[in-house]
């Protein structure tokens, strides 16, 4: 496990509010170029070289993000993203050069928050970064109910029936987005506007995988939804007499 930590930007900035990504690739190369260069940027930068020590490392130092390539040695990418999901919400960016629909839907649909294909500039990890944190950020609100799902703005939690449930913050995003305009339907147009960004327009099959697993988290039967409604060429609508 390496360490890159404190560089440009983060002279006098409290350790409480430092982000810590955990990087992982097998390229040498990419980790001694984009940790330093994070770092830079204000993160704290903890990486690791294939699939068993990315789950070691995160486990040690809970980070506020992962940046994940897919083709690791010893475990996969995919099947870390797994794991890492199956234990905590902590956002997921995926760095790969794999970039066919179905790739990236597949690890989308593993609980994985957003999708970056090989070679990117460094502008748009930034953004993407800075976008999938912002999701965690506990915002002003109040408490919306449907039915026996209860959706918290305050604190970012969600109940059915008052079962927690854990979502990710793109999942928590998406919900809240719908949760917004309940009883009233909101395109999948506006959902990639408002949840991943302008640059998104075509990433249907983002909100697509997304609704798929808040189903099988929120619904009693997700064949079947109570709460999250599909409306046929339009978008979605949470129901507001579930």
């Amino acid at each position: 496990m390496n360490s890159a930590l404190h560089a440009r930007g983060t002279e006098g900035l409290p350790a409480s509010s430092q982000r810590t990504i955990l990087l992982v690739d097998d390229d040498a190369g990419i980790l001694g170029a984009l940790a330093p260069t994070l770092a830079s940027y204000g993160y704290a930068v903890e990486s690791a070289s294939d699939g068993q020590e990315a789950l070691a490392t995160f486990d040690q130092v809970r980070p506020d993000l992962v940046l994940l390539d897919l083709m690791l040695p010893l475990l996969d990418g995919s099947e870390v993203c797994r794991r890492i999901r199956a234990q905590a919400p902590t956002p997921i960016v995926v760095l790969s050069v794999k970039g066919s629909e179905a790739d990236i839907v597949s690890v989308l649909d593993l609980g994985a928050d957003d999708y970056l294909v090989k070679p990117f500039r460094l502008a748009e990890l930034l953004a993407r970064i800075r976008a999938v944190l912002r999701r965690r950020e506990p915002g002003a609100g109040a408490a919306i109910s449907c039915g026996d799902l209860q959706i918290d703005t305050q604190s970012h939690r969600v109940a059915v029936s008052g079962r927690l449930i854990v979502l990710t913050p793109t999942e928590y995003s998406v919900l809240h987005e719908l949760a917004c305009h309940v009883g009233r339907v909101v395109t999948t147009r506006q959902i990639i506007q408002n949840v991943w960004g302008p640059q998104y327009s075509d990433a249907t099959d983002y909100v697509k995988g997304v609704v798929r697993r808040l189903r099988v988290k929120i619904e009693p039967d997700p064949a079947h939804p109570r709460y999250l409604l599909t409306e046929p060429h339009m978008g979605y609508r949470l129901n507001d007499q579930p």
